[in-house]
């Protein structure tokens, strides 16, 4: 008899286990006999202190809205850990969609794993997951723009200049991108005497500039990871009074601004605004059941000083 008993419970508790790994009615995306309009879409943003992060959530809002389809936007800060409530936040408020410019690459993969688990269709901006299944990733060739960055360089100071790299967050894809589209030319045709981390950010582009230049005061050339880290490095090179050129990353508005003062030499342009809208079309093809490309580019420009 204890044995029935002992069987009995085991498996209730393993009936009881499969239920509670069900998610919640209420949470799963009901999209079959949902009109467009009625869809929700979540977006989750690096950071918006960056204005290249406004302009691509204002992408995301002007498409949503001329679709008639509601978008909540959370911002992360720059923090993984936000970033990461943040989606669990969103998920629990039964979006369709969701829209994540992930902060770091690897840490968001919980949340997007997270949203495949209950059938939410994830698609990436910018930058990519490492983990877990995205629809597709909209982003501009962050390799080929590295590669046009360190190009540009070889073309104005020639084989062999002493440059410098101000690198993105770690482990962020774009980080790694446009580091590696940089190496694949500088490696064999510039001489990269320092490389450092600044997070994206103007003023630790300015903290990280300066040590740069005190360390090497030689160098020609810096390659800035994004525009942020760009108009940072300027700072601090208008501050030491030497002439160094500075290439950025974005296109930002300040940045176009800069290049026209004569201060920034050049950036490697994308289109914000763009990425957006496509992340918006890319999301609802796939709760259309339309197949998507895994990657969806958005063309890149490289503008200069001497346009």
């Amino acid at each position: 008899m204890r044995k029935l008993l002992a069987l009995f419970l085991i498996l209730s508790l393993a009936v009881l286990s499969a239920c509670s790994m069900e998610p919640p009615a209420w949470a799963k995306p009901d999209q079959g006999d949902k009109k467009i309009e009625d869809l929700k879409i979540g977006l989750s943003v690096s950071t918006l202190n960056n204005p290249f992060f406004v302009s691509l959530k204002d992408g995301v809002v002007k498409e949503a809205e001329a679709k008639g389809i509601e978008v909540k936007v959370v911002d992360a800060q720059d923090d993984s850990a936000k970033q990461i409530n943040d989606v669990e936040d969103l998920i629990q408020q039964g979006v369709d969609v969701l829209l994540i410019n992930p902060t770091d690459s690897a840490a968001i993969s919980t949340a997007v794993q997270s949203a495949n688990s209950i059938g939410i269709p994830v698609i990436t901006l910018d930058r990519s997951a490492d983990k877990g299944e995205v629809e597709a990733l909209v982003a501009s060739d962050n390799v080929k723009g590295g590669e046009m960055a360190a190009e540009y360089i070889v073309e104005q100071l020639g084989e062999g200049a002493l440059v410098a790299e101000l690198e993105g967050v770690p482990g962020a894809s774009a980080t790694r991108e446009r580091g590696t589209g940089f190496h694949n030319i500088a490696d064999e045709k510039l001489e990269i005497v320092a490389k450092q981390a600044a997070d994206f950010d103007r003023t630790k582009g300015l903290n990280v500039m300066e040590n740069i230049i005190q360390a090497n005061p030689d160098i020609k050339a810096v390659f800035a990871h994004n525009d942020e880290m760009a108009l940072g490095a300027i700072e601090a090179i208008s501050s030491s009074g030497r002439d160094i050129m500075v290439i950025g990353f974005d296109g930002n508005d300040d940045a176009l601004k800069a290049i026209e003062a004569g201060q920034l030499e050049a950036t490697v342009a994308q289109q914000p605004d763009l990425i957006g809208q496509l992340a918006v079309q890319a999301g609802l093809d796939v709760v259309q059941g339309k197949k998507v490309e895994k990657n969806i580019p958005a063309p890149l420009k490289l503008v200069t000083i001497n346009e």
